[in-house]
């Protein structure tokens, strides 16, 4: 498996895919011809029918300024369905061809290439693996991750939590209306002060965790700086909860930077034996695997085995099997920003359930990631990020 840093990416909203992955692509390509004169983009696949909603061509400019940008939306034979082909040019010749896959959680890969974030950091392809080295070795997955990763992980991970505390805060205080057309109007700061005269502490507590999870999730809807967690679709679910654990709990931040590599180890595994990309596997793959992640980082926080911590990680994505990705008019607003809200409180849940009932459970967390991929796999390619079905095909403008 690769390094957890590549589950945490630092970049533009709306979407890892769409334009983490796009932008990091036109940047190399740029640094690779730059003797260029003119650029062609083709967009394929899911980038074709949702890159004018999710602002891939945009993304792309802001890497390749003045590049001419192409959706091919008829093209259904793709090695990936986040496919991109860019053509350089110097005096109206060709002067290179690549085509580039934006593989999910702003990871790209150009074809038949090998990059550095794709060198192998872990010999175990599983978790059962991972769990078998802790227990062989007796040691937590904090020092697992640790003694495999490099001495720059935890400084990457200090860059990733401070990235993730300001989309929080810019989140709670900025008021107004997501672009895009929808209407939808940013709901973060009022649900974080709408506080009932007889509310419990659960309620409460449940209540700011979600005004977390929007304040993140509308940033990202808003184009600004979040961070991938695993994606972009996906970002409020964790930070939301650690947030809360930090600032509402007093867990101090060396303890948070702990449970962030351990999050970060469970997207690792999903996306190295399934997928975190949302046109490849519906939305399971993505809000499915931060509900994931974000469980087995708060039981680790909370001093859990890795028993528990993995049954809690299989809870969570257990239950999000089958979610599809069916943003209305291709944007990441209608129904994803709900979504991380209600991920961020079904993996306290999930933890809750883990701790008690570890003993008992009967599937492991990798036959769950199985299970999540071939599913998704399954899917009609309509539930797959193209707007072509679920609500934004049924979707007609209800204002409630």
């Amino acid at each position: 498996m690769k390094t957890i840093k590549s589950v945490y990416k630092i970049g533009h909203g709306p979407s890892s895919s769409h334009t983490v992955g796009p932008y990091r692509a036109a940047v190399l390509i740029r640094k690779r011809y730059p003797e260029a004169d003119g650029f062609r983009v083709t967009l394929f696949g899911s980038l074709a029918f949702t890159g004018e909603g999710h602002g891939t061509g945009k993304a792309i400019l802001s890497g390749l300024p003045g590049a001419k940008i192409l959706f091919n939306r008829k093209e259904t034979d793709l090695p990936h369905p986040n496919t991109m082909l860019f053509e350089a040019f110097r005096e109206g010749k060709t002067i290179g061809t690549n085509r580039v896959f934006s593989i999910g959680g702003g990871n790209i890969r150009f074809e038949g290439e090998t990059s550095e974030e794709e060198k192998e950091v872990y010999p175990q392809k599983n978790f059962t693996e991972i769990l078998e080295t802790c227990k062989e070795k007796k040691i937590s997955l904090c020092r697992f991750i640790t003694q495999m990763e490099d001495d720059g992980l935890r400084e990457y991970l200090k860059t990733v939590w401070q990235a993730m505390k300001e989309s929080v805060v810019r989140g709670l205080a900025a008021e107004g209306t997501l672009p895009g057309g929808l209407g939808v109007a940013r709901k973060a700061g009022t649900l974080f002060r709408k506080r009932c005269y007889n509310e419990s502490a659960d309620v409460a507590m449940n209540r700011i965790i979600a005004a977390y999870a929007y304040a993140v999730s509308e940033e990202n809807a808003d184009e600004h700086i979040v961070v991938t967690a695993p994606t972009c679709g996906s970002c409020g679910v964790l930070p939301a909860v650690m947030y809360y654990m930090e600032t509402d709990r007093g867990f101090p931040e060396e303890e948070i930077l702990s449970a962030l590599a351990v999050a970060g180890l469970v997207g690792n595994v999903i996306r190295t034996n399934a997928s975190i990309s949302g046109a490849e596997c519906g939305c399971q793959a993505e809000i499915g695997s931060a509900c994931s992640m974000t469980a087995a980082a708060l039981a680790s926080l909370y001093g859990l085995n890795t028993d528990q911590i993995e049954y809690a990680a299989e809870i969570a994505m257990e239950h999000n099997l089958g979610l599809t990705c069916d943003p209305v008019k291709g944007l990441v607003q209608i129904p994803c920003i709900e979504r991380n809200a209600v991920a961020a409180m079904r993996a306290i849940s999930s933890v809750n359930l883990s701790r008690f009932l570890y003993e008992t459970r009967k599937i492991s967390f990798d036959e769950v990631v199985a299970t999540m991929y071939r599913t998704g796999k399954d899917m009609d390619e309509k539930y797959r990020e193209t707007s072509h079905g679920g609500l934004a095909q049924i979707y007609t403008g209800y204002q409630g």
